[in-house]
């Protein structure tokens, strides 16, 4: 499987040593943006929340100081739906040198063009809006649909990151109606690693390496399914 094939590629660079150097920032990144969210999302519940609740017997408990300081005691926990939103701002404004990084190393022949900066960081933002709409949806739709939530999670964030990753890596050599074009072709093999992608971002810890592996996961990928389609960049 392509999809499998070029996530095991992407395992094994994250230590070569040209590119250890653009995992540990982007590391530094990936703990940025997540240290943002956790915030806005802490900001959030203390702007929403009822500020009192009253309960029988109990008598009025502070609800939104609780749940909001509850929710920086579950960190770990909150990982599991922010990483993925993380990722999909990582695409923007990082993939780019993760890609050069690999193409450097494993097809100097064949090395793209860079992305516009601005370009990816507003395609970027409009996929991370739609990660964290679906994220919010799993959440609030779990209680309807039972043991189909994890697919819905799983499946929609996977197509989106799958989307956005590999639109960037094809991107670098060619047009974008082009790389589109070749995008929806390998419709199965981009959503396919962008599940996987989800999927490993909601293991604790590891996670944080995760938007990395993404980005040169999909740059392998495209090397790996493209065969020098018409409309290439130069």
């Amino acid at each position: 499987m392509t999809a499998l094939r070029a996530l095991l590629l992407a395992w094994g660079d994250l230590l070569r040593p040209r590119i250890l150097g653009v995992v540990l920032l982007g590391v530094a990144l990936t703990l940025l943006l997540f240290v943002a969210l956790q915030a806005g999302a802490f900001w959030a519940i203390r702007a929403l929340a009822p500020e009192r609740l009253s309960l029988p017997w109990i008598g009025a408990v502070p609800l939104a100081p609780t749940l909001s300081w509850g929710s920086l005691l579950l960190f770990p926990l909150m990982s599991i739906f922010l990483m993925a939103p993380v990722a999909a701002g990582f695409s923007g404004l990082f993939a780019e040198r993760v890609s050069e990084a690999v193409e450097r190393t494993h097809y100097p022949a064949a090395m793209g063009l860079a992305v516009d900066f601005w370009d990816g960081i507003w395609e970027s933002l409009a996929v991370m809006g739609a990660v964290i709409g679906v994220t919010l949806a799993t959440l609030v739709l779990t209680p309807v649909l039972g043991p189909l939530a994890p697919v819905l999670f799983y499946g929609g964030n996977g197509w989106l990151l799958g989307r956005e990753f590999f639109q960037m890596a094809a991107r670098r050599h060619l047009h974008e109606p082009q790389a589109t074009a070749l995008r929806r072709s390998l419709a199965a093999q981009t959503t396919t690693l962008g599940v996987m992608i989800a999927a490993l971002l909601t293991v604790p810890v590891l996670n944080v390496v995760i938007p990395v592996l993404a980005a040169a996961g999909f740059t392998h990928l495209y090397h790996l399914s493209a065969s020098r389609p018409p409309g290439r960049r130069g």
